[in-house]
């Protein structure tokens, strides 16, 4: 609306007095800074400068296109925006076009004006999901000359424009739902409707956002997006006008931060608004500050891995949108005599090969955990008593592990005792697939004895097939049989095993076991001189 009002106001938003001019390409990229930008979308060229502070994206996806033709950038992102009407009074002119290009901008007026027909209002589906507000008509364009076709073309949209907004059948802007803009790197929403579906569309302003980042949940008429934006969760909480389908579609678009999120209308009728607030609607928190939220999942599946080690398969709800990040854990919860109890557990792939795999439900539905089953202890044992389609509730993603600290890595070294081993599952798997940059993984596994290994063949089936891994067992009670190593963890194993390619490659080593097996190999990792950068320790 402050927009609006502005373009209102008379004053000169171009620079150029009222002027239309032909840009030349050599023109246009003369004006290619924040205080004087040029923007070309479909041949016409606008000074978007007075319209920076407005955009929703920032004024960093703006610049990206400044001096340039902007069109592709545009139908990546905005294609649905009315950006004739909304630019109207930035009309700088057209660029100076060949023939050919002269002869698109005549047949787009024919799509536009409708003199005898009227004018018709219909929805273009793209192949992202993304919908346009676009005019179909008939129009012979006659003597007219292009500046008249202008004039008529832009009266049009202003008379399209205002005549649907009546009608309520243009996309709804979300200008009357957004709170008011809280700093130039605030995160924002929008929202957009066709006849069966809403589109809400999230701008984050980071360029690092990708599926990991936005969990999404709704139950009966709540929706609640949660978006992780560095040590924050941005997120839009709203209880819905109209009822939705279960399903729902999650697209991001990496790079300019944007996220959107389908849902699928139960009638096909149009909202005249998304919703309204519910607790800590459209608010940035600290992660640190904020609760867990549970959703409800079911048991699928469970087998044994070893004598007390069980992998449990729980899938998500249809209405939930979640992927748990590499090296990252969530809270189970039970309710046990009364009482609810939580724990921690790190999910892991369905195994270590694909082939292995169950198959898996669309927008990964399935969570596995590997559980070792304690017979004297209160939550594991009330766990595996669960029979399949029974439910169990879980958080959502914590933890302090990042992937960029897997960027040019050369050496990874994986220490785990017992069912520390479940964060190494998801990162031997990325590690082999994803860093091109690594020579050597060696994984050095402490159990108690020969049937307390998980996985074990699956290791060294993996050792067998990629030759960068290297995998050591070592046993603190084996049996007379035992080749292997055997003790805990000390010194002397530590300094054979952690040998870098190079003496200055670039080395992780990521450890996760009991708390005393952590915190002693810690202490053995300083004083082998691995920096407190090069060591990870898994603790929830």
């Amino acid at each position: 609306m402050d927009w609006i009002r502005l373009t209102k106001s008379g004053k000169d938003l171009t620079g150029l007095k009222g002027r239309l001019i032909e840009v030349t390409e050599e023109e246009l990229k003369k004006h290619n800074k924040k205080d004087d930008c040029w923007i070309c979308i479909r041949g016409f060229v606008y000074n978007v400068s007075p319209y920076m502070e407005y955009h929703p994206g920032g004024e960093d996806e703006l610049m990206r296109a400044a001096g340039s033709d902007g069109t592709e950038l545009f139908d990546q992102v905005h294609r649905w925006v009315n950006y004739e009407s909304m630019l109207k009074e930035c009309l700088v002119g057209r660029m100076a076009v060949k023939p050919a290009v002269l002869k698109d901008y005549r047949e787009e007026e024919k799509k536009v004006l409708n003199v005898k027909g009227g004018i018709k209002y219909g929805i273009q589906h793209s192949t992202s999901d993304v919908f346009s507000p676009v005019t179909s008509c008939n129009l012979d364009p006659g003597p007219y000359k292009i500046g008249t076709h202008l004039h008529i073309y832009i009266f049009s949209c202003l008379f399209l424009w205002a005549y649907l907004s009546l009608c309520g059948m243009l996309p709804k802007s979300q200008v009357t739902d957004t709170l008011a803009k809280e700093g130039p790197n605030y995160p924002s929403y929008d929202w957009f409707q066709t006849d069966s579906l809403v589109t809400i569309a999230i701008y984050t302003k980071q360029k690092d956002i990708n599926l990991d980042s936005i969990i999404v949940d709704r139950q009966d008429d709540s929706f609640r997006a949660e978006t992780i934006i560095k040590d924050c969760l941005y997120l839009i909480h709203i209880g819905l006008s109209r009822e939705v389908q279960e399903d729902f579609s999650v697209r991001v678009i990496e790079s300019v931060g944007k996220i959107e999120i389908v849902l699928k209308k139960k009638e096909n009728t149009s909202w005249n608004f998304l919703g309204h607030p519910l607790e800590n609607h459209h608010s940035l928190i600290p992660r640190k500050d904020t609760g867990l939220y549970y959703r409800k999942c079911q048991l699928i599946s469970k087998e044994d891995v070893t004598h007390d080690t069980r992998l449990f398969c729980l899938m998500l709800p249809p209405s939930t949108h979640l992927q748990v990040p590499i090296g990252q854990h969530v809270y189970l919860k039970l309710s046990i005599t009364g009482t609810e109890i939580v724990k921690p557990y790190t999910p892991v792939s369905g195994s270590l090969f694909s082939e292995f795999k169950e198959p898996v439900l669309p927008n990964n539905k399935y969570i596995y955990f590997l559980i070792k089953i304690y017979p004297t202890g209160l939550f594991t044992p009330e766990l595996d008593r669960l029979q399949i389609g029974d439910f169990v509730s879980m958080s959502s993603p914590e933890g302090t592990f990042k992937i960029s600290e897997f960027q040019e890595l050369e050496d990874l070294f994986l220490l785990a005792a017992g069912t520390g081993f479940t964060p190494m599952v998801k990162i031997l798997n990325y590690a082999l697939t994803d860093i091109p940059t690594l020579r050597k993984v060696k994984l050095m596994f402490f159990n108690k004895t020969e049937d307390d290994i998980i996985w074990r063949s699956q290791l060294e089936k993996l050792a067998f097939k990629d030759k960068r891994l290297d995998v050591e067992f070592v046993l603190s009670a084996p049996t007379s049989e035992w080749n292997g190593k055997q003790g805990h963890i000390s010194p002397a194993l530590l300094s054979e095993f952690l040998k870098r390619n190079l003496d200055k490659s670039r080395v992780l080593v990521c450890i996760c076991g009991p708390v005393p097996f952590t915190e002693q190999g810690i202490r053995l990792l300083h004083d082998l001189n691995f920096s407190k950068n090069e060591i990870h320790s898994f603790t929830a």
